[in-house]
């Protein structure tokens, strides 16, 4: 038996793949947009509900001016390039949540959540625009339908959402959570870390396409480098540090600048 889940996940692993645009890198795609956008709106919904919704106020109304910047400027990019089926699949929607946390989310189909604790940190509208751009990356690059995949697969032994939900909900739910940031890691750290660094590359890219200054991504890094001392915030929990974002930024900067001196 165990042999036949080994032998039926390694074909799925084949056949089910997509490419990162961009980047180019392969990744496993067993569980579809349109079986995991249901679950999307049901917890973004849940969670808008359980907090306090701050997108009205200037800070909010500055969050979802640079979202909304950014993701036009993304879209007309991929639109150029061919991937209409996947801005096909994006209701881009930002809010600015009330929590200490230092921290941003996006869910697949790209609904965005900052939390007032990054704002600090943020500073300004560029400020914002490193985090903006690193999470609609997250979007883009379809990252939490990979973490999805990978964790179903795992977990769980199976890819099909529906019937993951109705053999184990909380653990189902737990996964998503986990593929967006939020939740437990139940394994998938490896994944979270490469998904972060290749957020980095694109969210650098996606910032400039939008007319925000590159350079200020690693001054961001800097900043965010001297927050919470022996504690890092969520943000950092379990993404590569600092320093080490610092170095790929500026390797992938004169690729950035292409697209912001356009």
């Amino acid at each position: 038996m165990k042999k036949t889940i080994a032998i039926l996940t390694l074909g799925l692993m084949v056949y089910a793949c997509a490419k990162v645009p961009l980047t180019g890198r392969m990744q496993l795609a067993a569980v579809s947009n349109e079986e995991i956008m249901p679950l999307v709106n049901e917890e973004y919904s849940k969670i808008k509900n359980e907090s306090k919704v701050l997108t009205q106020t200037p800070q909010g109304q500055q969050v979802v001016n640079v979202g909304k910047r950014i993701s036009k400027a993304v879209e007309d990019f991929l639109l150029q390039e061919g991937y209409q089926d996947l801005v096909a699949t994006f209701n881009w929607e930002f809010n600015l949540l009330e929590s200490e946390q230092v921290n941003a989310w996006c869910m697949p189909g790209g609904k965005v959540a900052f939390y007032t604790g990054i704002m600090p940190i943020c500073q300004d509208e560029t400020g914002i625009a490193v985090v903006m751009g690193h999470e609609v990356a997250h979007a883009v690059a379809s990252h939490s339908r990979e973490r999805m995949s990978n964790g179903m697969l795992a977990n769980l032994g199976i890819s099909a959402i529906s019937v993951a939900m109705g053999q184990n909900p909380t653990l189902t739910e737990q996964i998503f959570l986990q593929s967006i940031g939020m939740g437990s890691q139940l394994g998938m750290l490896s994944f979270s870390r490469k998904h972060e660094l290749e957020a980095d590359e694109l969210g650098l890219i996606f910032m400039a396409m939008a007319g925000y200054d590159p350079r200020q991504a690693p001054i961001f890094w800097e900043r965010m480098a001297k927050v919470g001392g022996e504690a890092p915030p969520e943000f950092l929990s379990t993404h590569p540090g600092p320093d080490r974002r610092i170095e790929r930024l500026n390797a992938n900067m004169v690729k950035a600048l292409e697209y912001y001196n356009k």
